[in-house]
């Protein structure tokens, strides 16, 4: 924040990089086939190299879950950013 006149200070909005990145056209069905993919990858190496298969499907359910949960919850902050930021502008 810069300080402009006495006692009266200007707000500046900070602009991240992912806020530049487009949403994807269905991105909560994307998010989830990707993570879950990503879960398969980890019972399937898991498999492969003969390691405790019960244990690798319980880490990726909750990878899964916490990954998509993290995911859509960040996807509905940015989706009421962005509207909130076109509501201003509408004024």
């Amino acid at each position: 924040m810069s300080k402009k006149g006495a006692g009266q200070t200007v707000r500046q909005e900070v602009q991240r990089a992912t806020d530049l990145i487009p949403l994807p056209k269905r991105p909560f069905r994307d998010s989830a086939i990707f993570y879950g993919i990503l879960a398969a990858c980890l019972v399937g190496v898991t498999y492969a190299t003969g390691g405790g298969l019960v244990k690798a499907i319980i880490v990726a359910v909750g990878f899964f879950v916490i990954a998509t949960a993290f995911t859509w919850w960040r996807f509905r902050v940015k989706l009421a950013e962005r509207a909130r930021k076109e509501a201003e502008e509408g004024r």
